[in-house]
């Protein structure tokens, strides 16, 4: 059994892989290397900054170790999945030091499915590797039965060695390629002749089950407020309760008057909520230092102190504040909630469980946490809950923003370029007019331009088979894939103009079915930076910032109908089918994108390349019956040939000298007048209106 180690250059962002036997990666561990980074790291962690805040320097010093997942190269360098191990990785984390440790190795050995336990690289923590295998003895092999088979084999080892561990297991979303910081472990536990667990072959994800956790409501009033919050806010709050009702009892006191009295009355208060007496002394001198002396402050609070009993059993608090309080507790103990700025919706995943994806907050939902919370003696209503969903404690959560800031540094391969050398074509010019429009993309993505829209969209033409609406899915990772869409319904116009912020990439299904008429609402799409609209149950209208960008697909040629031109296209034939059975490094290609938008790459189109596009679009374009009767009987003067100049309804007459069904009515006419010029036709203003330069054949 080979496992992988990744490590990634700090200064390139280049990233190298090395494999290793699973009993090599053993015997490394026991003893560190001469840099002693491991020890560095825990050092920091214990002494320097804590959990959670300040960097390492030498963090890429230490690899990351994939034990799921033998990882290899593609031809264009590429990580690919050449051997699945069938490890799940369970974590044990926040332990107190080494006797934890070995407490949770010597128990992770009891199970004879487990094939090693060791200590984590903050030396706080335990790594359990247990195998697993298909009832043959076999492992999955494509990519997509090996995520169906981690996914329910991580769940099934959570079941099973949680309860002879004595500390929780870390729950997150499983993955094939989970990984670790490489660590040092002077004993760890290896067997690599473990039983593994017998699995059946699934099919499916598993289900969310029903969140069934309960736990026992904490009765220190102190401890109930939200996960996170210091004491001293805590006491900070039930102080200034406390100071508000000593100041109603006192209605005449003003800042400045003797302190004495205010005392007595602030004394017993702070005793009753569980103020501990060192505490409210602080409080106090914090509110009035200019006027208090300290030891007159402590005497008259120790005193009281002395008197009163019954500590911390009577609550200084508003019901409405009380219940407030304990609703937002159990909010953020129970679940884990943010506003979705792109879908709109609240999203939510209950914590403490296997419940590693968040789900649209529907009536349903709400409804099961008005009932857990009266089950937990919390007296709320429905409409509390609704108002707590719809505040500002719930944060805002981008998922586009996250993935691009969440990509790393650019490894400084180009992988844009090599996207669109899967399309194969004769366009000299695709590779980077698809470059430029990909920029355009994820730029509008970040918000960089506002004032304009990626008005640009490719055209792969080609024929059934070609899979170009797969080239067209596979543009966005799999993160992002729900922001995809080739159901755009031009009839429905307030609906498509909604699209433009709620979709990233909208990929025009048979461009060639738009009819004239909509040709107009498309082009208002293209170029439409921001959509003005009011939403469902709204009653003013937004602005709503765009994300999407447009691409689309057909099986003709002569799909191009706009008499203005087609600079907005960029169409592409395609003459073999696309290669999409690549592995796309997305982190990476994002991060290219990412890169040289910051770097200042221009991602626009500027009138040189509106001038390419142009001609080469022409082959593209469809000539109407009234074009084509019109280049049977004139053509364009070529160099040094006078011609005349006839005005477009002089010609209109003699096309319909030839044809009687050609109209001569003022649209007509005006049209016409489009097509002259989209063809190229000299013009000047004379007194009988614009005329245009032509040859009669």
């Amino acid at each position: 059994m080979k496992i992988t180690l990744i490590r990634t250059g700090a200064d390139t962002g280049r990233e190298s892989l090395v494999t290793c036997e699973a009993g090599a990666f053993m015997e490394r561990i026991k003893t560190e290397t001469q840099g002693k980074y491991v020890s560095g790291l825990r050092t920091m962690l214990a002494y320097g900054f804590g959990t959670d805040h300040g960097s390492y320097t030498h963090i890429d010093r230490l690899p990351r170790v994939c034990p799921g997942v033998e990882w290899g190269r593609t031809r264009e360098g590429e990580r690919k999945l050449k051997h699945y191990n069938g490890l799940v990785m369970l974590e044990v984390q926040r332990l107190s030091g080494f006797s934890e440790v070995e407490l949770v190795k010597r128990q992770a050995a009891l199970l004879p499915q487990t094939c090693a336990a060791f200590a984590g690289s903050s030396g706080r923590s335990v790594k359990i590797w247990v195998n697993f295998a298909l009832p043959d003895g076999s492992l999955p092999q494509g990519p997509e039965e090996v995520s169906l088979f981690h996914a329910h084999a991580y769940r099934m080892a959570v079941q099973c060695y949680q309860p002879i561990l004595p500390f929780p297991i870390l729950l997150k979303e499983p993955l094939p390629a989970d990984s670790f910081r490489m660590t040092q472990d002077s004993a760890p536990y290896y067997n690599p002749s473990s039983v593994p667990f017998c699995l059946e072959q699934p099919l499916s994800m598993p289900a969310e089950q029903t969140f069934g956790e309960h736990k026992l409501a904490e009765r220190n009033p102190l401890l109930r407020l939200q996960p996170g919050y210091e004491s001293s806010q805590t006491f900070t709050l039930l102080f200034e309760t406390a100071l508000g009702r000593a100041l109603d009892e006192l209605e005449n006191w003003r800042r400045g008057d003797e302190l004495y009295p205010l005392l007595v009355h602030l004394g017993e208060p702070c005793f009753r909520a569980g103020i501990p007496e060192e505490e409210a002394v602080r409080q106090v001198l914090v509110h009035f230092y200019r006027q208090a002396d300290e030891q007159t402050v402590r005497a008259t609070l120790h005193n009281i102190y002395r008197e009163c009993k019954g500590f911390g059993k009577k609550s200084i608090l508003t019901p409405e504040q009380s219940t407030c309080l304990k609703l937002e507790e159990f909010m953020e103990r129970r679940y884990e909630i943010r506003y979705n700025e792109l879908m709109g919706d609240l999203e939510y995943r209950q914590r403490d469980s296997i419940h590693f994806y968040f789900r649209p907050m529907d009536q349903r939902a709400r409804s099961s946490v008005a009932l857990d919370a009266l089950q937990e003696g919390i007296r709320v209503w429905d409409r509390d809950v609704a108002r707590y969903l719809t505040s500002n404690r719930i944060p805002l959560y981008n998922p586009v923003e996250e993935y691009l800031c969440d990509t790393g540094r650019w490894d400084g391969k180009d992988r844009i370029r090599a996207l669109a050398d899967l399309v194969p074509c004769d366009n000299p010019h695709w590779r980077e007019f698809f470059y430029r429009w990909f920029l355009n993309m994820v730029a509008h993505w970040r918000g960089s331009d506002k004032l304009h829209a990626n008005s640009t969209s490719p055209l792969l033409i080609g024929a059934q088979g070609y899979r170009k609406s797969t080239f067209c899915r596979i543009l966005l990772p799999p993160e992002l894939r729900f922001g995809y869409t080739d159901s755009l319904d031009f009839n429905s116009k307030r609906d498509a103009e909604m699209y433009l912020g709620r979709f990233l990439l909208v990929n025009i299904d048979e461009f060639d079915q738009i009819s004239v008429n909509q040709q107009g609402f498309l082009k208002h799409l293209l170029q439409k930076p921001v959509a003005n609209l009011r939403k469902p149950y709204g009653s003013s209208i937004r602005e709503v910032r765009r994300y999407a960008s447009f691409i689309g697909t057909s099986n003709h040629k002569d799909l191009l109908t706009d008499t203005s031109g087609s600079r907005r296209f960029v169409c592409v034939e395609v003459t073999a089918p696309i290669r999409t059975d690549v592995t796309i490094n997305y982190r990476q290609l994002y991060a290219q994108a990412m890169h040289d938008i910051v770097k200042g790459e221009r991602y626009w189109f500027n009138d040189e390349d509106e001038a390419i596009l142009k001609e080469t679009n022409r082959e593209f374009e469809q000539l109407s019956p009234l074009e084509q009767q019109f280049h049977c009987c004139f053509r364009l003067p070529g160099e040094g040939e006078e011609g005349e100049y006839l005005s477009p309804m002089q010609i209109l007459e003699v096309l319909h000298a030839r044809n009687r069904e050609i109209k001569l009515s003022g649209s007509h006419v005006s049209t016409f007048g489009r097509i002259l010029k989209k063809n190229g036709a000299q013009s000047k203003r004379t007194n009988k209106g614009v005329v245009y330069r032509v040859v009669r054949v």
